[in-house]
């Protein structure tokens, strides 16, 4: 059967590479990674290997967003994750290339790396450039707003849409793909430099070729994943994801990884390195600045390079180059003078994480906020209460949520949803608006890499399992506060008892199929929302 696929006599003595391919047509994020597959297999046979490619699946979720189809989304990274251990497990690959583009396929590509422990490397496609006049994709989101707000006509809204996306590549804000791509370099999985580069071109190309020689020259030095992707890897990876302003998906999908690794990691961790960690980015969504600008500034090296000096990464981690995190950054030059994307220690934009673990009566079990200092710390206000996206979405576009609002959108949670849909339409709606620093939004669900505003998702315990979001009514007092880390509703205790005695299940969305499969086996978003406890 070998020999029918292309396998000569020699291939036979030599290890076996799988290349772990996300291509598809589906979405601009890996529209181009069929090309950069081929290229990880030139250099795994350039190195004394036999690569032998296949593919998984990936979904968009900037096209499902704010849609039925988004619950497929976080389904997606299982499913991927599932699909490359079963692939490589059933072939017995020695060893792995997984190539990903997009925000789940990303996260699904490191947990069957960590489940397997046979000797890899994750590569990112690459970064989006600019569309006209410097827009992404929540440009697009966020006209919508605009639009519905008529500071825009239809004729302009139409220009956004038609020119935000030029091309190959993933959302070019430090949106959920460049973060991920950045924390899973952070925690050595990835060759130096990788999660910093544009999609087209001939670095991302080389990255590939590199990278499939790097699995062969692992398999010869031994060193597995069990080996990189240690408890002091993944603080590595938060400290970065803060610094950068990274989405509150990191944490989700951090919790995942280290899951599959079998390493503790829980949401006091991301509070404690988060007190410790500045913000120094300027990046979009909430800075000013795409990912596409910071490559051409030297990348997230410099900057690893600036965190490692300070004492705050773990510079004896190893990584997927056979050496160290700090042999790896120990030539690597500062930022040129004068640029201003990455801010000096001494004035960071934030002096502690803009990702903050909340709890309180509203959030036993934890809630996570992205609260960079721009909305404010603190937000108190009247619950304006939603039953699933969609109706929230309506109530905003048609002006129904007002100044001092805060909007509560739940039964969207792991199980409820199921999948937890991104919160993108309504926060791109609210900030279209011009609501953005008036308005808090809470949720169950979670939110795109590209929102911003007073947010706060993961809400847990979710309202499908009777957490307290379930029982909220519009004009419930709720406070939020980042400083003390707390959220919470003022409802008497009789009044909150009589709640939870009416309180009934919901029906679930669905009865069969993957998505109920998903809802009866996924874990709390507080534990990273697993689906293999």
């Amino acid at each position: 059967m070998l020999r029918a696929v292309g396998f000569s006599d020699g291939d036979f003595a030599k290890p076996q590479v799988g290349i772990a391919s996300t291509w598809s047509n589906l979405t601009p994020c890996n529209m181009h990674i069929a090309e950069l597959a081929r290229d990880a297999g030139a250099g795994a046979d350039a190195a004394g290997g036999k690569s032998v490619p296949f593919n998984t699946i990936t979904v968009s979720d900037g096209i499902s967003m704010g849609s039925p189809g988004m619950r497929y989304s976080l389904v997606s990274r299982e499913v991927i994750a599932d699909s490359i251990e079963t692939v490589a497990g059933a072939e017995g690959f020695d060893g792995l290339v997984a190539i990903g583009g997009c925000d789940k396929n990303m996260p699904g590509c490191a947990i069957a790396i960590a489940r397997l422990n046979r000797p890899a490397v994750f590569v990112y496609g690459g970064t989006i450039r600019l569309g006209a006049q410097r827009r992404d994709i929540i440009s697009v989101f966020e006209a919508v707003g605009a639009r519905a707000a008529g500071s825009i006509t239809e004729a302009q809204l139409t220009e956004v849409e038609r020119t935000a996306i030029p091309g190959a590549g993933s959302c070019g804000g430090m949106y959920t793909a460049n973060t991920m791509a950045s924390a899973i370099e952070a925690l050595g999985l990835s060759l130096p430099g990788s999660s910093a580069q544009e999609a087209v071109g001939e670095a991302k190309r080389a990255d590939c070729r590199r990278a499939g020689e790097a699995v062969v020259a692992l398999l010869r030095a031994g060193i597995r994943p069990s080996d990189i992707l240690t408890r002091k890897a993944f603080e590595n990876a938060i400290t970065v994801s803060i610094a950068l302003g990274g989405s509150t998906n990191v944490v989700l999908h951090l919790l995942a990884i280290a899951q599959a690794a079998r390493v503790k990691l829980t949401l006091a961790d991301f509070t404690r390195v988060g007190k410790r960690t500045p913000l120094l980015a300027d990046l979009r969504p909430s800075g000013r600045y795409a990912m596409s600008e910071l490559i051409a500034v030297g990348g997230i090296l410099p900057l690893m390079k600036t965190l490692l000096d300070a004492g705050l990464l773990h510079g004896d981690c190893m990584t997927v180059t056979g050496r160290s995190l700090a042999e790896n950054l120990a030539a690597v030059a500062p930022y040129p003078a004068g640029q201003e994307i990455i801010r000096p220690l001494a004035r960071p934009i934030k002096k502690d994480s803009h990702i903050v673990i909340l709890h309180g009566s509203l959030a036993p079990e934890g809630a996570v906020a992205k609260i960079t200092g721009k909305e404010g710390l603190a937000f108190a206000g009247r619950a304006r209460v939603f039953d699933g996206e969609e109706r929230a979405t309506q109530a905003i576009l048609a002006g129904r949520v007002k100044p001092g609002d805060v909007v509560v959108i739940r039964y969207e949670g792991p199980k409820g949803g199921p999948g937890m849909r991104e919160m993108l339409s309504p926060t791109g709606a609210i900030v279209g608006l011009g609501l953005g620093d008036k308005v808090a939004l809470i949720t169950d669900g979670r939110f795109s890499g590209g929102s911003h505003g007073f947010v706060v998702g993961h809400v847990s315990p979710e309202a499908a399992v009777g957490g307290p979001i379930a029982l909220l009514r519009n004009g419930d007092r709720i406070a939020i506060d980042a400083v003390k880390r707390r959220i919470d509703v003022d409802v008497p205790a009789a009044e909150w008892r009589r709640r939870t005695k009416k309180w009934r299940p919901r029906k679930p969305y669905a009865t069969s199929g993957v998505l109920a499969k998903y809802a009866r086996s996924v874990s709390s978003a507080s534990l990273g929302a697993v689906t293999d406890q």
